[in-house]
């Protein structure tokens, strides 16, 4: 079993987990490409001039969320569903790490 099999992981373990795949190029649910670095508790998405800083805690919120509606029968199903800033990202990068979480539709 690798490291993306095991849900829920704590908060740290997802970080760092995030932390390794910085500078691998992902897709939004509607194609566009992105990368991202960690820099301590930020993430910086960089797909256009100016890259955009989302909060660990906000990934950390969105990541909650996509448990709770696991649990409660009520799954996420897309990035607008999330309602955070950053959610296409975060969405991206979660559903890419964690592929169940996008077959609970």
């Amino acid at each position: 079993m690798n490291e993306t099999e095991k849900i829920p992981i704590p908060l740290d373990e997802l970080w760092e987990l995030i932390r390794k795949h910085q500078g691998q190029q992902f897709f939004t649910a509607k194609g566009l490409p992105f990368t991202y670095t960690i820099r301590g508790g930020e993430m910086f998405v960089d797909r256009r001039e100016k890259a955009k800083s989302i909060t660990r805690s906000t990934v950390g919120r969105a990541y909650e969320k996509i448990l709770e509606g696991i649990a409660c029968g009520q799954p996420v199903t897309g990035p607008k569903k999330l309602n955070l800033f950053g959610a296409p990202y975060i969405w991206s990068i979660l559903t890419t790490l964690f592929p169940y979480f996008k077959d609970q539709k």
